[in-house]
Formats: C-alpha cells, sequence, structure tokens
C-alpha cells in the first residue's frame, strides 16, 4: 500500500504523523511511504532521517495522493482537493465537528477519526487523546513555572527562606495527573479536584491533596462514575458546591492548571472572573481547555475555555493574574509528541490493513467502528 504523509499546515502544528522509526516499520512490512518535504521539520526529524529510513520525499500533492495519508490534523478543503476519492485518511479529524465531517464525506475519502476510539484497554495502544494529553499535562506545569514570578519549590538560602508554590489541579484525568507529577517533582505542595471519585487514590499516590466535594444524592453519585473514562456534566447542586470549593483553594494557589474537557461539549466553567478576581497578584492560570467553553464575549464570539476570560492562543492579564490559553501545548515538545502519536497510528493500521498490505475495514471490531468518520460520500458517525 502507498502511505502518504503530508506537512501539517495548520497555524502553531509542528508534530508530525510518522516518524522515522515508524516510517522504517511500515517499508518492512512492504509498504510505500510518501513523506512531503519537510513535513519533520517542526519535530526536529529532518528529509535525511527519512530518505534513510525507506521513504520517499515529494511535495504535497504526491504525499495527499497516496491510498492512504496519514495527518495530525484534519486536512483543509484544499488539501482535500490532492486526494483521491476513496482513499483513506486517518488523523484526529475532530468528529464532533459536524461540519468538517461532512466536508471529508464530500471529498468522498474513508476518514478515521482516532479521537473517538473507545477507552478499553485493547485500544489503549492507540489512545491518541492519552499520549497527547500525557504531553500537554506536563507541558503545562513547565509553561506555569516560566510564567509565575517566583520559584516553584520551596528554598532555604541564606538571605531567608522561599515558600513553596501552590498549584491546584482541576481535572485528573490523562493530562491532570501527569500534571500533578510534574509540579511535585519541581517541589510545588499540590491539591486536585476532579468530578470522579475513583481518581482520588490516583491522586494522592501521586502525592497531591484530593479537593472531596461529597455527594447528596443518587443523581449526583451516578453521574461522578463517567462513562466510557470521561467525566460527565454533573448536577447543578454537586457543581455548586464544587465551585465554593475551588473558589476558596483557588484563592490560596499560586498556579491553577485546569484540564477539563467533556467530548461533544463545551468545557465546563471551574474559574469564573469572581474567583480570578480572587486570586493573588502574580498567580497564572494555565487552561487547557482554551477556546472550547461557552461563547464569552457575544459580539466575537470567542470562547474562553474552564476560564471565561481565557483567549485562546494567548497568554493576557486579568486582576494581576496571567491566563495562558495556549491551544497545542503538546506541539511544544513536537519531537515526542509525535513519536507517540505515530506509534499510535501505527497499531491502529493493524486495524484495517493485513498483513499482505490489503486495506480490510471490518466494521465488526469495535475500534474500527467507533473511528470510522465517513465512507462512500456519507458521515457515518453521528457528530
Amino acid at each position: 500500500m502507498h502511505i502518504g504523509v503530508p506537512a501539517e499546515t495548520r497555524a502553531n502544528e509542528t508534530r508530525v504523523a510518522a516518524t522515522p522509526e515508524t516510517v522504517k516499520k511500515y517499508v518492512a512490512q512492504g509498504h510505500t511511504v510518501t513523506i512531503q518535504a519537510g513535513a519533520g521539520t517542526g519535530a526536529s526529524f529532518p528529509d535525511e532521517a527519512y530518505t534513510a529510513a525507506g521513504a520517499q520525499i515529494a511535495d504535497a500533492a504526491a504525499a495527499f495522493g497516496a491510498e492512504l495519508v496519514l495527518k495530525v490534523q484534519s486536512p483543509s478543503v484544499s488539501e482535500l482537493a490532492f486526494m483521491k476519492r476513496g482513499a483513506v485518511l486517518v488523523g484526529m479529524l475532530d468528529p464532533f465537528n459536524a461540519e468538517n465531517a461532512q466536508k471529508l464525506a464530500e471529498a468522498g475519502v474513508t476518514a478515521f477519526a482516532l479521537e473517538a476510539a473507545p477507552r478499553t484497554t485493547r485500544a489503549q495502544s492507540l489512545d491518541v487523546l492519552s499520549s497527547q494529553a500525557n504531553i500537554a499535562g506536563y507541558k503545562a506545569v513547565l509553561v506555569a513555572s516560566n510564567l509565575y514570578p517566583r520559584f516553584m519549590p520551596m528554598l532555604m538560602t541564606a538571605a531567608g527562606t522561599v515558600k513553596a508554590a501552590r498549584v491546584l489541579i482541576l481535572g485528573a484525568g490523562v493530562a491532570g495527573l501527569q500534571a500533578i507529577a510534574t509540579a511535585k517533582r519541581l517541589g510545588a505542595v499540590i491539591e486536585a479536584s476532579d468530578v470522579r471519585p475513583a481518581v482520588k487514590e490516583q491522586i494522592e499516590s501521586l502525592g497531591a491533596k484530593f479537593l472531596d466535594v461529597p455527594y447528596e444524592t443518587d443523581e449526583e453519585r451516578e453521574a461522578a462514575q463517567g462513562v466510557g473514562g470521561y467525566a460527565r456534566p454533573m448536577p447543578p447542586s454537586w457543581l455548586a458546591r464544587q465551585s465554593a470549593l475551588v473558589h476558596e483553594r483557588a484563592k490560596q494557589a499560586d498556579i491553577v492548571i485546569s484540564t477539563a474537557l467533556i467530548p461533544g461539549r463545551d468545557a465546563p466553567t471551574l474559574l469564573p472572573s469572581d474567583t480570578v478576581q480572587a486570586m493573588k497578584p502574580g498567580s497564572v492560570v494555565i487552561d487547557l481547555a482554551a477556546g472550547r467553553g461557552p461563547v464569552a464575549d457575544q459580539a466575537t464570539g470567542r470562547r474562553g475555555g474552564n476560564c471565561p476570560l481565557t483567549e485562546a492562543d494567548k497568554v493576557v492579564m486579568h486582576h494581576g493574574v496571567q491566563i495562558c490559553g495556549y491551544t497545542n501545548l503538546a506541539s511544544m515538545v513536537a519531537a515526542d509528541a509525535s513519536a507517540l502519536y505515530a506509534r499510535n497510528l501505527l497499531d491502529f493500521l493493524k486495524l484495517i490493513v493485513t498483513k499482505e498490505g490489503a486495506l480490510n475495514i471490518d466494521l465488526a471490531d469495535d475500534i474500527v467502528a467507533a473511528t470510522l468518520l465517513a465512507r462512500d460520500g456519507a458521515v457515518t458517525r453521528k457528530t
């Protein structure tokens, strides 16, 4: 099979969908691989490394013209024009974006959105959300430490003692847990909150204090269990109690990292404007849900994140607090992010490509069925 790997053209995107490591494996399996010139440059993979691994270097048209195209982000309309009808596209294709799904269907491609893979043991090796969120959680702490005008660890010096930074993590999924682990390594004192009681043990095992909001009704307890490995929207009664607790803890925090996202829905508001206003001057907020929250400015259509004051891909100052809304933190660690993502794709292709190199889309496979977004000119997955 002919596999194409185009360069990513979205702003702030430096990752690439195949590395020399995975290209070498594709070639060993008998595939022909075409890499667009410069596709790996942003991730520190030069064209020469791909050539040494057995790939051909060509232009965008040749890469998009392959039978099977591997991408990080969904192609633009102009890029889709290069693809052949019936070709297979695999990547992070934003499966909850109905407009984008329709464009892929109209282009006649068979599209697989890997973000839609089920959260099961069998799917762990191709879980792109986890592999990239892990990196985002790590980088969020480093960005915070760079913006924070003080030390992270406690220091005892001849000039006096410096207190350790207090870090509050909101959301203890993959990104949140990695943020806890990274902040702990830097010497911070950490508290963390999550709607799911099952993560308490994980939070505490990493050295953070769990902010417990008791459940008072069966409805609250049921919602807290989540579904498919994801958090569910909580009842207003519980959210009000959590908001009050987060408000009090945020007032004491030096750094707040919010990571709460619910697939297919607006990100929940965890840090309202009055909470930011109550925070200490010099504090830092890193909002991993930037641009995915409710509309915060009706005039411009700007969306916030877990904080309505967040602006996507900007660092803004409100009430003496710096709020960082970088939307692609994984791209800031492009080499490792690409390496992990490329391995995710390598494992996924084992489900749709036979050992003989033929395409085999088996919809009896729960992972294949869940990720299939478009086929034969129609959207196959509800968005």
